[in-house]
């Protein structure tokens, strides 16, 4: 596969067939994100867990992947190992795997964290090749990249609703079966990589553009614009569905196709959000995003079924239409420190939002679902 990618690829240009092959892979990792998540339903009715329990379990997932994805990052930096790819996909099928057989609270937490490993492992250096692969088009490759990683988010909730739910937790064990083929894929991508990587050692480095002080200060406003995002995707994508349940009487396969839609929202978002930046700019899209969303998110909590689906769908949109963006704006400040950025952004601001999931957690155990969203 390492031949054939290197034979069909162009010699400049985006290599559409590595990068494809990221995203499927990025989509198959984040399946097994987002079916944590997803059954979060399935596992509070079988383990009687509060929602506090619920909001640790996306606390010890998140966490563990914020405090090991900027030193993962960092070292990658120092000493590429795109190899390492399949070692986190495999992480993260041994967690899914771990989920499908737990027999008690504890080994759920295990399981959360055994795929916290493998997201802080994956997406550093998969981030770094899909640079490398992009062709100078960095926007609109950071977009199909991380479309992989929100379609499977989306995928998450329906594999849920249409195979966990009626099926049992057990059917996990055999989804976990993707991340293997997954695992195989990205130990090609690895090879193909490594071959790119000594002609890469081999240019000079560029310089940065500005001040080490200025730089500091703009990646620092860029990781909190990430945060107060991931606060936000983080506490829908563990709430969204008991909100539902509670205030529409839905079914929890019901909840589970309307929590695809505020996904699928932020799968599309993520690739526009590439595509245009390559064109205006990635700050313009990045203000869009963050004034843009804002009518929407204040009036989902008061306003009917049909209306949620429809503000669901155009928040997730907006809302991620800047993550691409901002990572390629962070990467063009500091040049030479992909993995670092990659780790700061999809792994420290990521848990970030894992901790303000598991406060709201406690606050919905003490005041109700319907404050939450309110707040």
């Amino acid at each position: 596969m390492a031949t054939t990618m290197a034979a069909r690829a162009p010699a400049a240009g985006p290599q559409w067939l590595v990068l494809g092959t990221l995203s499927l892979c990025h989509m198959v990792n984040d399946v097994m994100q987002s079916l944590l998540s997803a059954i979060y339903p399935l596992l509070k009715a079988e383990f009687a867990l509060s929602y506090g329990q619920i909001g640790l379990m996306t606390f010890a997932f998140q966490v563990t992947a914020s405090l090991l994805q900027p030193a993962v990052g960092l070292v990658t930096d120092r000493h590429p190992m795109p190899k390492s790819l399949a070692v986190g996909m495999l992480a993260s099928f041994a967690g899914v795997l771990t989920l499908s057989q737990a027999p008690s609270y504890p080994v759920l937490l295990m399981g959360a964290m055994l795929i916290g490993i493998g997201s802080a492992v994956f997406h550093p250096e998969s981030s770094r090749v899909a640079r490398t692969a992009s062709g100078g088009r960095f926007g609109t490759a950071q977009s199909l990249f991380q479309l992989g990683g929100n379609g499977g988010q989306a995928l998450g909730p329906l594999l849920a609703a249409f195979l966990v739910v009626p099926l049992g937790r057990p059917v996990l064990g055999w989804l976990a079966l993707l991340a293997l083929a997954g695992s195989a894929a990205l130990y090609q991508v690895g090879r193909w990589a490594e071959g790119r990587r000594k002609a890469a050692a081999a240019r000079p480095a560029q310089a940065p553009v500005l001040s080490r002080g200025r730089i500091t200060f703009a990646i620092a406003i860029l990781a909190v614009l990430v945060m107060t995002k991931n606060f936000y995707t983080a506490s829908m994508s563990s709430y969204f569905t008991f909100f539902l349940i509670d205030k529409f009487a839905l079914t929890t396969q019901g909840a589970q196709v309307m929590l695809f839609l505020f996904l699928g929202g932020m799968a599309a978002g993520v690739m526009l959000g590439g595509i245009v930046g390559d064109r205006i700019g990635p700050l313009r899209v990045i203000w869009f995003s963050i004034l843009g969303v804002l009518p929407f998110t204040l009036l989902l909590p008061h306003v009917g079924l049909a209306a949620t689906g429809v503000l669901a769908f155009l928040i997730g949109l907006i809302l991620a239409s800047a993550f691409p963006a901002i990572v390629v704006f962070a990467q063009e400040l500091v040049p030479g420190r992909t993995g670092l950025i990659a780790g700061l952004f999809f792994g420290f601001a990521f848990g970030m939002g894992g901790i303000a999931a598991a406060l709201l957690g406690v606050v919905a155990d003490a005041r109700g679902i319907g404050f939450v969203f309110n707040m």
